[in-house]
């Protein structure tokens, strides 16, 4: 498993970053692999969501697991499992649980630095805690820096990259592989922190932001597409039955 591990870390690069078109289950799995991905990686949104469940940790940990095993038993491929926010109150628990993901196959793991259904950011002791925790078990732990959602990239810029840089030497010296930051689609700022953090940066991937080419470019290290492919998969499965539904021939 540590090569698997040690296979996925290299997949990092900056400037010609991992591509990850994030899945929800065996089947989307086999389709990514068939596709030519270099490596499987979950969304917790679409997973939860695959199963009528909301975001947040609404998702049993158990089921976590078991959707895992039945990925696992489909592709040879690296696989990292979003975590949301480590299913533990403390960093102990976060340690158990991101364990049992290692053991079961994961080569990495996502994992917020916020708790379910908060808000506020977790001060940075406490956020690096929990990534000491799940990064003591060996596993790839990209860190979630969520210090760009819901902020004014226009107003606060460069506040915002310096908090997000600060976090990202945190959660180096805490044992994090790779330093995701979402909801940041400005060029300026995703440059700025790919420069400076000492931890490869990881992008989501947002319509009418920077292209795959512009983030490389950029120097980010690794693309995420979160819930977007899960998105649209049920907006075209919405719009065919309607069709269908409403008399007419569907396009499949």
């Amino acid at each position: 498993m540590s090569d698997k591990i040690a296979a996925f870390k290299a997949l990092h690069i900056p400037g010609d970053p991992l591509i990850l078109v994030n899945i929800w289950d065996a089947g989307s799995a086999k389709a990514l692999a068939a596709a030519g991905a270099k490596a499987i990686a979950t969304g917790s949104y679409g997973v939860a969501g695959a199963q009528g469940r909301a975001d947040g940790e609404d998702f049993p940990l158990e089921d976590v697991f078991e959707n895992l095993a039945r990925i696992l038993s489909v592709t040879d491929l690296p696989v990292t499992i979003d975590m949301e926010s480590g299913y533990g109150a403390d960093p102990a628990a976060v340690g158990v649980s991101v364990a049992r993901a290692r053991e079961a196959g994961a080569a990495g793991i996502n994992m917020e630095d916020r708790l379910p259904g908060e808000t506020a950011l977790l001060p940075i002791a406490e956020a690096a805690a929990r990534y000491r925790a799940a990064a003591d078990t060996g596993i790839f732990v990209n860190a979630r820096c969520d210090t760009f959602r819901g902020a004014d990239v226009a107003k606060d810029g460069d506040t915002l990259v310096a908090a997000t840089l600060e976090r990202a030497r945190a959660y180096g010296d805490a044992g994090a592989g790779s330093l995701f930051v979402p909801f940041l689609l400005d060029p300026k700022c995703i440059g700025a922190i790919c420069d400076a953090s000492p931890l490869p940066v990881n992008i989501l991937r947002g319509k009418g932001g920077p292209t795959h080419k512009d983030l490389a470019g950029l120097g980010v290290a690794r693309i995420s597409h979160g819930h977007q492919p899960w998105a649209a998969a049920m907006a075209w499965l919405t719009a065919q039955a309607q069709q269908v539904l409403g008399g007419a021939e569907p396009d499949y």
